[in-house]
């Protein structure tokens, strides 16, 4: 009895065998058939191999998110070279509410001579506006950075580089240098500017770094690397910047940073002309609600399978019905014009008669 439940078991497996076998004596194989298996077989080898390193790839998805953080303190980077001398110049930054922020975390390093830097700003912009290769940069520690500052030790001292880190709230501000040290008003707050003379103004600069957040080597800034010459004393340089907050999240960095776009501006001062302002270097600041999470993403290996076996498959199928394809049509054409096995068979006269090669009756079959 087990045996022959056995038996009716297999028997049933074998009703549902979706790949039937053929019999090796009923293939028959083809130099047409072999030259198409050769090409499918390339085919599949070259595209499983392009899929292999789409595989290995990452690209950078972007979320967007209310951001609730309002508590914590935004740090300011900055590294900004102007030609004028440390004691005529002060910087300084004031919040939406006219809150004069401490600026104790700045240094004024008297330097030589602005040296304009290897760089283009145009395509320092257009590397920044590829955020993906940016992104991936970081963990492939590609210099995206600036070259070290170098400055011609024969040219006089009569720069001044403010760099340093500042703390402010995660408001509107304004960070702004312009003639004179600032000192605390009650109403505000003013910068001597009053002991200054006009004739040494020159607020040409280099910004060199200027960034929020947390710092991320490779990192590069729309504003890093740009610089401005003025053609007067009295002018005012204005930069309006859009800062949005940043989680970025690698697979070998984890860091809150902060983007920024923006906008810049410049004019000459000349209140006769009715161009009112303060000649100096002016970056209102204005922080989004919005924060943006960047991840890396990576395609999971079940769907790089499930790839390899389309592309292997499709390759199969599509070759052997193309295959079969142009078998029948040319089968159907030399039919049409009777060629290859289709042409007639020859015949023969001999003597004056005619010799056909169809086979002659015998000699049994005449009687």
């Amino acid at each position: 009895m087990r045996r022959v439940s056995r038996k009716k078991a297999l028997n049933f497996v074998k009703e549902l065998d979706a790949f039937p076998k053929v019999p090796e004596s009923y293939v028959e194989t083809s130099a047409s058939g072999g030259t198409v298996s050769l090409v499918a077989f390339a085919a599949m080898a070259l595209l499983a191999f392009f899929e292999f390193f789409v595989y290995r790839d990452t690209w950078m998805q972007y979320e967007y998110e209310v951001d609730k953080d309002f508590s914590s303190k935004l740090r300011i980077n900055i590294d900004i070279t102007v030609a004028m001398r440390c004691q005529f110049v002060g910087a300084d930054v004031l919040d939406l509410a006219e809150t004069m922020v401490s600026s104790d975390g700045l240094l004024y390093e008297p330097v030589r001579n602005l040296v304009t830097l290897l760089l283009v700003q145009n395509r320092l912009r257009e590397e920044h506006s590829l955020q993906d290769v940016i992104f991936k940069s970081i963990m492939r520690g590609a210099p995206t950075a600036l070259p070290p500052r170098s400055d011609d030790p024969t040219q006089p001292l009569n720069a001044c580089r403010i760099h340093g880190h500042l703390y402010v709230n995660k408001v509107a501000g304004n960070f702004h240098i312009t003639v004179g040290k600032a000192i605390p008003h009650p109403r505000g707050h003013a910068h001597l500017a009053a002991l200054v003379s006009h004739e040494t103004y020159n607020f040409s600069h280099r910004i060199d770094h200027l960034s929020f957040g947390e710092e991320i080597p490779g990192i590069l800034n729309p504003l890093d690397g740009t610089e401005k010459v003025c053609t007067d004393h009295n002018q005012m340089f204005q930069y309006f910047i859009t800062i949005v907050p940043t989680k970025l999240e690698t697979y070998k960095v984890s860091a809150e940073t902060h983007q920024y776009s923006v906008t810049e501006r410049e004019r000459v001062i000349n209140h006769a002309a009715g161009s009112h302002g303060v000649s100096g270097i002016f970056m209102k600041y204005d922080v989004s609600s919005l924060r943006v999470r960047v991840t890396e993403q990576h395609m999971p290996l079940w769907q790089f399978l499930v790839r390899l076996c389309g592309i292997v498959g499709g390759i199969f199928s599509t070759t052997g019905m193309l295959h079969g394809l142009v078998g029948f049509c040319v089968d159907v054409v030399c039919c049409r014009f009777k060629l290859g096995v289709y042409k007639p068979k020859g015949i023969s006269v001999v003597d004056g008669h005619v010799n056909s090669q169809t086979p002659l009756l015998s000699e049994n079959n005449d009687h």
